[in-house]
């Protein structure tokens, strides 16, 4: 058995996009499960990887992605998920949290096998990123109550054919470093 590492996908955010008016009440509301995560993940040792859109910004690395969703009107949504100094970041272009990123080569290089996928959009990035690390044969655990989603029949949809179709677990963020 490898190692588990959380993947907090797209949560450094403006919310200056399409679609923005759906998303942040359900941001606000799993916001309190994603910190809960980040915390226990971080209090066991458990290895924390931010995989953020650049929001088509090609000359911006993570710090500077972080500082404008700190700066924009809904930093509130990013001040508690900010990284700490030992977080990981990757900058991703797309939908998945592989597609043309080094994090397949990060995750072999530290050994993990098994991902904990937090963050938003359920019924996009996320379950995009859950097909992507189950044809790599990595293990994919989505905790219901710290994804967020635009459309909520979309969200439960996509977390019905991660479970069935990927062997994702999907649980309560709660049953996860307790």
């Amino acid at each position: 058995m490898g190692k588990t590492a959380l993947i907090v996908i797209d949560m450094i955010n403006t919310y200056d996009h399409q679609d923005a008016e759906f998303l942040i009440p359900a941001v606000e509301s799993v916001l309190p499960k994603v910190t809960g995560l980040l915390d226990r993940a971080r209090r066991q040792g458990v290895p924390v990887i931010y995989v953020n859109d650049n929001f088509g910004e090609w000359r911006s690395h993570h710090g500077e992605i972080l500082d404008k969703a700190l700066s924009g009107p809904h930093s509130r949504l990013v001040e508690p998920l900010k990284p700490d100094e030992s977080s990981l970041f990757v900058v991703k272009a797309r939908h998945s949290v592989f597609f043309e990123t080094p994090l397949t080569y990060l995750l072999h290089q530290q050994g993990i096998d098994r991902l904990v996928l937090c963050g938003q959009v359920t019924e996009q990035c996320v379950l995009y990123s859950a097909l992507d690390a189950h044809i790599r044969h990595l293990q994919v655990i989505v905790p219901r109550d710290a994804v967020a989603h635009i459309h909520a029949d979309l969200a439960d949809a996509a977390l019905r054919m991660m479970e069935r179709n990927m062997g994702a677990r999907v649980c309560d963020s709660g049953e996860l470093w307790t």
